[in-house]
């Protein structure tokens, strides 16, 4: 009788950390970062509108899947501006705010949810800007990074994160252009890159 206490209680032994991991295999990581890159096309001049560099936020929702894999559920915004690349112009800029929405995995190297990993999505994208005559334009696009996972505790680590986007417009006329635009701008894939650092809290 011993032996078998001894041979269950092994066993349970070895299956409550295995489920404790199952069960911290989910994850949500908020993200503060810096977006950069990315230009469309003047319909009359044929110069380039840059978008500005500036801040973002993101947040990533993790389903695992497996000791190395997750799903993934990726949001990122950042309040910028198109800017002309050099050229006169009587518009300055047009502020815009670029929302990225992308539905993906990740892959970890280590089972243990640390260290080096990739991931990527696909999803959309919203280019919503501030100045009158313009309206919103949402497109197809996919992201991929790479980045490193530090824990802090059971429940906490921390991401340090380089992604990059791409957008198709495929746009051969003019883009957010509502009416009235005193720009008229058009592009095929719109570029960008994003560092990010975050704190992923598993659960």
């Amino acid at each position: 009788m011993s032996r078998r206490l001894l041979a269950l209680a092994l066993l349970a032994g070895t299956a409550l950390p295995a489920a404790a991991q199952d069960k911290l295999g989910n994850d949500v990581t908020i993200y503060a970062g810096y977006r950069f890159g990315g230009d469309l096309t003047d319909v009359a001049t044929q110069d380039k509108w840059e978008a500005s560099e500036a801040g973002s936020f993101a947040l990533a929702l993790g389903l695992g899947v497996d000791a190395w894999r997750q799903y993934q559920l990726f949001f990122s915004r950042y309040r910028g501006a198109l800017q002309p690349g050099g050229f006169l112009t009587p518009v300055t800029q047009i502020g815009l705010s670029i929302t990225y929405l992308h539905f993906g995995g990740t892959y970890f190297f280590e089972p243990t949810g640390s260290g080096p990993y990739v991931a990527g999505g696909l999803g959309l994208t919203n280019f919503d800007p501030s100045e009158p005559g313009f309206g919103s334009e949402t497109r197809f696009s996919m992201s991929i990074a790479a980045g490193y996972q530090l824990p802090l505790s059971p429940r906490f680590a921390l991401r340090l994160e380089g992604r990059g986007y791409a957008t198709l417009v495929n746009s051969g006329s003019s883009f957010l252009c509502s009416g009235g635009c005193v720009v008229q701008i058009q592009g095929d894939t719109f570029a960008q890159g994003e560092v990010l650092a975050g704190l992923a809290v598993r659960f």
